[in-house]
Formats: C-alpha cells, sequence, structure tokens
C-alpha cells in the first residue's frame, strides 16, 4: 500500500503540507528538510519517482578527536572503510577537534558549515556540548553517540557496557594476582563517562568481593599522554612500594609498560589494560601487560553506521543495539 503523506510527515516528523510541497516539487522548504523528507519517503518505499531537483547528496558527519592515538585512528579507518562501500548519493565526513576545546567542539554540532543529513560523534561530556546536542535533536536530525556517552540527551549509544568491562577489569586481577599490596587505576580524566564508569565498576567489583589483602588506592589522571601517565606510575612506585595491581581504564599503555619494564619492581605488578595494538600485543607476550580488554572500534564503526542508516530512512532492516561485546585477551590467545 502506498504510504500517505502523514505517514511520511510522522516519520520526518514535520508537517503533511511540507511533505506535500517536497514531494510534488513546490520549493520553498529548508534543504536539510527536504532530505528528511526524502529519506522517510524512501524508508517507506514511496513508489512515486522523488523530485529530479531534490536528489542531492546525503551528508554524514563524524566528529572524532586525537586522531594520532591508536584507537581513534582504527575507529576512523574503520568508518572511512565502510563508507568507500556505500551507495555514492552518501557522503562520510570525518571531522577531527580538539578535545580540550569544548566550545569549538559544541560549535561545530551546532553550525556545521554544511547541510548534514544525520551526526555520529565520540567527544567529551560537557554542558556546552550537551545543549548543542539537544539543539539538533530539536532539528529531528539523526545523532549516534559512539565510544562514549553525552548525559542528558536522547541520541543511540554504540559501544561497549564500560561498567562492566571495569568489573572484568577487577575481577581478573582479583583471580590473577597472586601477591597482596596496594593497586591503582590510571585514566585520562573526569570529561568522558567511558573512563567514569570502567574506573566505577573497577572499584566496585573491589569493594563487593574484597580480598583482604589488596587495596584499591587511588585514581590517576593521565589524561592519555605518555610522559605524564609514566610520571604518574614512578610516583605510585615509589608511593607504594607494595603496588600490586594497575588498572589503567584509558590509553598510554606504551609509556606505563616501558616503565615497568625497567622499574625493579614492575614485574610483580598486574598490569590490566584496554585496545589491543601490535604494541600492547607484544606487552602481553613479553609479560609486561596481563589482560587488555579491546573493544572492538570496528564492530562499534559497522554498528553506529548501520542505524544512521537506518534512521536516514536507507536501509529497511531493524538495527538491533545491545552493548558491542568487548574481547579479553592474555598472552594465551593474542
Amino acid at each position: 500500500m502506498k504510504p500517505t503523506f502523514l505517514e511520511i510527515a510522522l516519520r520526518a516528523g514535520v508537517g503533511t503540507a511540507t511533505v506535500e510541497r517536497v514531494l510534488n516539487g513546490r520549493g520553498g522548504v529548508r534543504p536539510e528538510t527536504v532530505e528528511k523528507v526524502l529519506a522517510a519517503a524512501r524508508g517507506l518505499d514511496y513508489p512515486r519517482r522523488l523530485p529530479e531537483a531534490h536528489h542531492g547528496i546525503l551528508r554524514i558527519e563524524l566528529i572524532l578527536v586525537r586522531p594520532e592515538t591508536t584507537f581513534f585512528a582504527r575507529l576512523s579507518s574503520s568508518f572511512a572503510c565502510i563508507a568507500a562501500t556505500l551507495d555514492r548519493t552518501v557522503a562520510v565526513h570525518r571531522t577531527f577537534l580538539d578535545e580540550n576545546d569544548p566550545a569549538a567542539i559544541a560549535r561545530r554540532i551546532a553550525e556545521p558549515g554544511m547541510r548534514r543529513a544525520g551526526l555520529i560523534l565520540a567527544v567529551p561530556d560537557h554542558p556546552l556540548i550537551q545543549a548543542a546536542l539537544k539543539t539538533i535533536e530539536a532539528q529531528k536530525i539523526p545523532v549516534i553517540q559512539i565510544v562514549t556517552r553525552i548525559e542528558n540527551t536522547q541520541a543511540d549509544y554504540v559501544g561497549i557496557d564500560n561498567y562492566a568491562a571495569g568489573r572484568m577489569a577487577g575481577l581478573l586481577l582479583s583471580l590473577m594476582q597472586h601477591r597482596s599490596g596496594k593497586v591503582a587505576a590510571i585514566c585520562h580524566s573526569g570529561i568522558y563517562q567511558v573512563h567514569r564508569d570502567r574506573v566505577r565498576g573497577f572499584s566496585d567489583y573491589l569493594a563487593e568481593h574484597s580480598r583482604g589483602d589488596l587495596t584499591f588506592m587511588q585514581v590517576l589522571f593521565g589524561h592519555d599522554e605518555g610522559y605524564r601517565s609514566g610520571d604518574l606510575l614512578r610516583e605510585a612506585l615509589e608511593l607504594w612500594p607494595d603496588l600490586a595491581g594497575l588498572y589503567n581504564a584509558g590509553g598510554a599503555n606504551s609509556s606505563l609498560c616501558s616503565v615497568l619494564q625497567h622499574h625493579p619492581r614492575g614485574r610483580e605488578v598486574f598490569f590490566v589494560g584496554h585496545e589491543l595494538t601490535d604494541r600492547s600485543a607484544v606487552a602481553l607476550r613479553d609479560g609486561a601487560m596481563d589482560v587488555i580488554l579491546d573493544q572492538a572500534p570496528e564492530a562499534q564503526a559497522r554498528r553506529a553506521m548501520d542505524l544512521m542508516l537506518s534512521r536516514l530512512g536507507l536501509v529497511q532492516t531493524k538495527i538491533e543495539n545491545p552493548p558491542i561485546r568487548f574481547v579479553t585477551f592474555t598472552a594465551e590467545n593474542v
């Protein structure tokens, strides 16, 4: 059965008069609204040929941070590979911004400077960014959050269960580290909910399943910078001579491994970190790291794009969105 203007209007979030103007080529409708109406019509299998004047490129913007890091490089590369397989009427624009400039990120979200059909982003949680997202959500522009969440927003989230990942880190450290002593965690800072969730899960597990001889001391903030994270670990080793466990909820694994490899007590520290890379795989085999929890950025990119294409009415299959499964690596399966 041919979809009605009302059905298309409800799907696009506009009025029936707007749908009539777009599908009959009458003009006077903003380009971004035209794109939403056409996407809704395609998604409902509207049988009539759509106006040629409105056949344009659907632009999906991807906003990321820290292109120099292995994780975000993997994520960006995954989106590039996916984009190459899409219809030529769909363009994916990758934008990297400074994570320390939330005002600039908020401006880009609210004022992209191009006709944008949808937005996928992995950025810090900040009130300015929250406000910008609410603005475009009110405009009915599809938004997908990937890797980490922005609080107080309605956008879909694609990523692992980070609280569960933190609990897994606590579980494995408790079971596999037979030494007693102090435990520390290190992460970027408090600006990413992903890190807050991981550290909370780690802390909760150790508190709920206390061994008595392992004491969680402190969360250290290295901002995923190698030199800063390395210095913090060296200070921790001096402050706590019985340091037995380290959980890195963020990046800079290589610098932490280097400190442990060169410190006389470094091999006594059970080290759990995130993200499997060539260097972290070597660290597992060498014993500098003990466990790696990998969050499969390739799977996150694929899911995020599938959800976006569904929101734009370009695919008919319903996309389920349970948490992405993280993979646990040790020296035995790397």
